[in-house]
């Protein structure tokens, strides 16, 4: 019945036996289809068919969908419900040649865009939260920044001035968020620039976006699609039939975003590449993120440890000093025996003497 009522929006979808037919009728297709676990080959052919939605985070079907080369509205109609302002993209920058090297094994989808006005703006998809989110954030701004900063200057030359560089924002999409977003239950989007402690204003050119798409689905259950921001972070995040049939119905303008992923299914032997590509990159990000927890836990103990050693070390010294104080101290003991059995000695002679002046006596 699920799969009827998506058939009816998306006609291209077909039937699970249509699929398996095709598999098995190729032996390479076989072998990718059943070299899946059961529960991937369930989420292959129930997103094929319609059984449930395509998942839009998906590194192949975001980019398809959001390919600012082709379809640019796009991701500049998200974009200016993300920034509360309307932007066009001018064009797209490219994002590869300086991303910090562990970065990259943890992110899906990372584009880059400069906007009319000059202003540039990064979007990430991220499966799962790495660690220090707001410390990388902030370090590949700032490389974006220098990089906008130093194109600018040698086009403009002598006539280049600060006030020629825009503003960079980062926008970064959590399916799992990391921890610094998840102790902030009730709020999903997440907003940083740099403010003053006084009413100084300075342009710091700097802004991020943390959103949570997985607090947002919480939240989704109890209010509804509320505003064209929750519109697109409903396409972007929920894929049961029910919230894509009632999100087309409140907003037809994303049943053509849909039907490109679906026209994208129906060539199944790229599909499966794709499908295998998102697994396979999956599982790198989950090691990567279960190396980086390990590493930040060994860290935190290696912190205990130098405090402890710390501690230990200072101890040893006041033992080391006391023992200072105890070894001076003998030393002055060692001393006054000494004088001790000198005179014991100059006694000892005396009474000799005695003893031969009383022998003499008595003689």
């Amino acid at each position: 019945m699920t799969e009827t009522k998506l058939k009816q929006y998306f006609p291209m979808l077909r039937t699970r036996q249509e699929l398996m037919d095709e598999i098995e009728k190729k032996e390479k297709l076989r072998e990718m289809f059943y070299g899946w676990k059961d529960y991937e080959q369930k989420e292959f052919l129930d997103f094929c068919t319609g059984v449930r939605g395509v998942k839009m985070l998906y590194d192949s079907f975001f980019k398809e969908v959001f390919n600012p080369e082709v379809t640019p509205e796009r991701l500049g109609d998200f974009l200016s419900q993300v920034l509360g302002q309307r932007v066009k993209i001018l064009k797209v920058l490219p994002n590869d040649t300086t991303r910090i090297a562990d970065e990259n094994a943890l992110l899906i989808t990372d584009i880059v865009v400069e906007l009319e006005d000059g202003s540039i703006v990064n979007v990430e998809v991220q499966k799962i939260g790495y660690m220090f989110p707001g410390e990388r954030a902030a370090c590949y701004s700032a490389d974006l920044l220098l990089r906008q900063y130093k194109r600018i200057r040698d086009e403009k030359k002598k006539k280049f001035t600060y006030k020629d560089v825009k503003p960079v924002y980062v926008i970064v999409l959590f399916e799992d968020s990391p921890m610094e977003c998840k102790e902030c239950k009730e709020i999903y989007i997440h907003h940083f620039k740099s403010d003053s402690n006084t009413k100084v204003k300075m342009n710091l050119l700097q802004e991020f976006y943390f959103i949570s798409l997985d607090i947002f689905k919480e939240k989704l259950q109890n209010k509804g699609i509320s505003s064209e921001l929750d519109a697109w972070l409903t396409f972007l995040c929920m894929d049961t039939p029910e919230y894509i049939k009632k999100l087309i119905s409140e907003y037809p303008k994303f049943k053509p975003l849909y039907e490109d992923v679906y026209r994208l299914c129906l060539n199944v032997e790229d599909v499966m590449g794709l499908f295998s590509e998102e697994l396979r990159m999956l599982d790198r990000n989950t090691t990567q993120f279960m190396i980086d927890t390990m590493q930040e836990k060994i860290d935190d103990l290696q912190v205990t440890v130098d405090e402890q050693q710390g501690k230990i070390d200072e101890q040893q010294g006041k033992i080391d000093e006391q023992q200072g104080k105890i070894d001076e101290q003998q030393g002055k003991i060692d001393e006054q025996q000494g004088k001790i059995d000198e005179q014991q000695e100059t006694i000892d002679e005396q009474k000799k003497i005695i003893q031969h002046l009383q022998a003499q006596l008595k003689e």
